[in-house]
């Protein structure tokens, strides 16, 4: 049995992360992803018995990387506004890096929710933090910097404003005859817009 290489262990990883999450091919067989890593089929299921199992593994590092960021944002002692701006980048940056992630959690969350639910309950401190962030969102209510509503409708509407335009990624292409790289600039000018929205001033 030969000696496994970490080097050739990370290019497969890496390429399946950028045929899954960055060109959003779903589909990819274990051939594809092969063939595009520039080894043979053979290899690949020695590193990787199964495309699941590399799939589950590519998923669960960006998933995980995502949510560790995100919630670092969130335990900050930042102004909330600031903080907030920071939670878009921090996502916008993660997303226009992968962006079919969020379409993978949202196609993996529906299908087999209790595989994955590790990833969203598992991390520690985590509801803590989430606590703590909706007593944030409710005193900024209180001061009038936001609309009145349950704290928990605010943490929606601003995962929805920044997660929407990715899962309709490949609808706005189309509709607008957009570039990958056009789009990303909108999605760039977007995150400023994402934070007048939500604030009163």
């Amino acid at each position: 049995m030969p000696v496994k290489d970490c080097k050739t262990e990370q290019l497969i990883k890496e390429t399946a992360k950028r045929i899954f999450l960055t060109e959003g091919n779903m589909f990819a067989t274990t051939q594809d992803i092969a063939d595009a890593a520039g080894v043979n089929r053979t290899l690949l299921h020695y590193y990787f018995r199964s495309r699941d199992v590399l799939f589950n593994m590519v998923f669960k590092e960006a998933l995980t990387e995502l949510r560790e960021r995100l919630h670092e944002v969130l335990g900050s002692q930042l102004a909330f506004k600031q903080k907030i701006d920071n939670l878009v980048s921090v996502f916008y940056d993660e997303l226009i890096k992968f962006p079919y992630l969020e379409t993978f959690i949202a196609l993996q969350l529906n299908q087999e929710p209790a595989k994955y639910e590790e990833l969203f309950t598992g991390l520690p401190g985590g509801k803590e933090r989430l606590k703590n962030f909706l007593k944030e969102i409710q005193r900024e209510m209180d001061n009038g910097h936001i609309a009145e509503m349950k704290p928990i409708n605010f943490f929606i509407n601003l995962f929805a404003l920044m997660a929407y335009p990715f899962v309709a990624r490949p609808i706005y292409l189309k509709m607008f005859d957009l570039t990958d790289a056009a789009y990303n600039k909108l999605l760039t000018e977007r995150k400023k817009s994402i934070v007048s929205m939500l604030f009163k001033n």
